[in-house]
């Protein structure tokens, strides 16, 4: 594992030398963003399901159903507490935004001390393992570095192999979090740093290898939530257009604080939390509030999915359904098109419960030449342009085939308006 990491973690600085952010993620839609969300969901729901399945396995009847009421009991609080922004005119405003942020973290502190308080005390409970000293965790060894100068030269070569498909499935992590992130409800003004973000993540994949410990990514739903907490809303000047005329209006625009303290301030928090002596604090933590946690994070990265709400279409009678743009022909194609999506998910997670697992990045990466050269095949140009898109830039597929239709069209036709070309793009296309 040292020499997959290791591996992994030059094979990110290259990405970022070659600046890969810019001719890879061009070509990726939200068709396999949205599948890749999906499946973080669906993981964090399996391993919640995991934790309680060993408590089951480790506790008395009791104290295991106690654990199931504490695992739900932590998401629900978090969940309801999420939503504190919303209670107007209950509390005041800083202590609604308090709730908000730090829902998570107040569901968990309660859920720790509940199975203390009264007869619960005497149930038996499995908590989070930790280290009494510092030292490493692994008996056979005396020292935080793997000898990892020790491996034979061929399985150092052989070693590539797994650093690809980590390296695979951090990248495309990570650029999927860093899109959902910024997207344009955040109203992020500081240009992106792709690069500078993999050059971090390889460096600590790496560190992770030599220490021999697992490597730390995973930034769905983590990410999203940050800016959320955030987000806030100023007051901007904004150009609209009446009547050919263009007039300056004061309007609510969505913000988000640019900053790098909290971020630092997470940092710091982890390094003091996994040192004594409060590492012993986080031995005091029930492995059901983690299943609760894993749940409040698989319901939150669930929650902004699109997905959902097209799924939720599926089950909502036609009449009921709201209007499409007038060149969608029907909900027909919207349907079969998130049927897709969530298939796919569901074949990917079942890969990753088999020794295939390692490969499941790859099922991600093969989606987008998919979407890009067989569904235009399948599906209607409209259906595809109303549920899919660029997930780094403006537009969808579509509309750079029509736009590149129109040059065409502009050599062989000139004195033709834009407006023409694309008139007589879409009468060929019906």
């Amino acid at each position: 594992m040292a020499w997959s990491l290791i591996h992994a973690g030059w094979m990110h600085l290259l990405l970022a030398l070659l600046n890969a952010h810019d001719w890879t993620m061009r070509y990726v839609t939200t068709f396999s963003t949205e599948v890749f969300s999906l499946l973080n969901s669906i993981i964090y729901f399996h391993k919640a399901v995991q934790e309680l399945q060993r408590a089951h396995d480790d506790l008395s009847f009791a104290a295991f159903l106690y654990a199931v009421i504490g695992a739900i009991g932590t998401m629900l609080v978090a969940i309801f507490l999420s939503t504190a922004e919303k209670w107007q005119p209950l509390f005041h405003r800083y202590i609604r935004m308090g709730l908000a942020e730090y829902a998570a973290a107040i569901s968990i502190i309660i859920f720790i001390g509940m199975p203390r308080v009264g007869e619960l005390a005497s149930l038996d409970r499995s908590t989070l393992h930790v280290s009494k000293s510092f030292k490493p965790s692994d008996p056979e060894r005396s020292v935080f570095f793997v000898q990892f100068w020790h491996l034979p030269v061929a399985w150092i070569f052989a070693a590539i192999i797994p650093g690809f498909i980590i390296t695979v499935l951090f990248f495309f992590d990570h650029e999927v979090s860093s899109i959902i992130c910024t997207i344009d409800r955040y109203g992020t003004k500081k240009p992106g740093g792709f690069a500078w973000d993999i050059v971090l993540l390889g460096t600590t994949t790496a560190i992770c290898g030599i220490l021999g410990i697992p490597p730390a990514n995973g930034l769905l739903p983590q990410a999203p939530l940050h800016s959320e907490s955030l987000m806030h809303i100023e007051k901007e000047e904004i150009l609209i257009s009446v009547d050919g005329e263009e007039k300056v209006e004061h309007g609510d625009v969505n913000r988000v604080y640019e900053q790098r303290w909290s971020a630092f301030l997470h940092a710091a928090a982890i390094l003091v939390f996994v040192s004594p002596p409060f590492q012993h604090v986080l031995g005091s933590t029930p492995t059901s509030v983690l299943a609760g946690l894993f749940m409040f994070m698989g319901e939150q990265s669930l929650s902004v999915n699109p997905i959902l709400l097209r799924f939720f279409h599926l089950l909502t009678p036609s009449s009921e359904l709201p209007a499409l743009p007038r060149n969608v022909k029907g909900y027909r194609g919207v349907h079969v098109y998130t049927t897709v999506q969530i298939v796919v998910t569901v074949v990917i997670f079942i890969v990753t419960l088999t020794k295939a697992a390692p490969a499941f990045p790859v099922l991600i990466i093969i989606l987008v030449p998919i979407r890009l050269l067989l569904m235009n095949r399948l599906w209607h140009r409209e259906t595809l342009r109303f549920v899919d898109a660029w997930a780094c830039r403006k537009g969808t597929p579509e509309d750079d085939k029509d736009l590149l239709a129109g040059e065409i069209n502009e050599k062989s036709a000139p004195g033709q308006s834009p407006a023409d070309i694309t008139r007589v793009n879409a009468d060929r296309q019906a």
